[in-house]
């Protein structure tokens, strides 16, 4: 699905045609670790499931060059062992299937650049491509003006309804911020929905604003689906 002009939604990962780079948003992985000290006990399936996802998409396209964009690990404070042990794994995985890795620094990106350096992967706060600049989203400090800004960060969702029953999908979101074009992204991660952008608070400083216009795009299980705009379904 062709979000903005050159720039495609395969599943939940973004594909920059013409430089031929692939945006992979808020991954958090080592999350089943950090609910394991808050009592939750889940299956640690999160990168496994991850990487068999990602595969048919990055053979397919066959990139040049992968950006995670912010969140690739999800403790705040220190690094935990399976973030160490799975981090690593992610990136050997990706690294057979381009040329370049780059993340971006994302809100829970602390003590990444200790996890990068043993693989030789760039750290940057932020990434222009082509006039495209890849950010995470969780803060506004941007050193250029481009003609389209793809952000991570807000993990945006929307809960569709049909009688009793209700179901929350990942979704992504195109409108404007400022003069540029505005591509938010779904988190990668599936152990969480995301927030609902029709009904919760929006955390992204680029969506403090009027988002009735944006487009809404929602991740189903085969394709990516155009929903037309969020005024459509505020009314309903």
């Amino acid at each position: 699905m062709e979000l903005a002009k050159g720039i495609y939604a395969h599943d939940l990962v973004l594909h920059v045609k013409k430089a031929n780079v692939v945006v992979i948003a808020d991954l958090h992985l080592g999350y089943e670790e950090s609910l394991k000290y808050q009592g939750v006990l889940v299956p640690r399936f999160l990168c496994k499931e991850l990487m068999k996802r990602l595969l048919p998409i990055l053979e397919r396209i066959k990139p040049e060059k992968i950006v995670i964009n912010g969140d690739f690990k999800h403790e705040f404070g220190k690094v935990m062992q399976q973030e160490w042990r799975d981090t690593l794994r992610f990136i050997d995985f990706l690294g057979k299937h381009c040329k370049e890795i780059i993340i971006i620094r994302g809100n829970h990106d602390i003590f990444l650049g200790s996890i990068a350096s043993r693989r030789n992967v760039k750290v940057e706060k932020e990434l222009l491509i082509d006039n495209i600049l890849i950010a995470h989203g969780d803060e506004l400090t941007l050193n250029s003006k481009p003609h389209t800004v793809i952000i991570g960060h807000e993990h945006p969702a929307i809960t569709l309804r049909a009688g009793v029953r209700a179901e929350k999908f990942k979704c992504y979101l195109v409108g404007k911020w400022k003069k540029s074009q505005l591509i938010v992204q779904p988190s990668c991660n599936f152990a969480t929905e995301g927030t609902d952008i029709l009904r919760e608070k929006l955390l992204s400083p680029f969506l403090h604003q009027d988002i009735s216009d944006f487009r809404i795009f929602v991740v189903g299980k085969e394709e990516v689906l155009n929903f037309g705009k969020v005024i459509l379904l505020q009314e309903n």
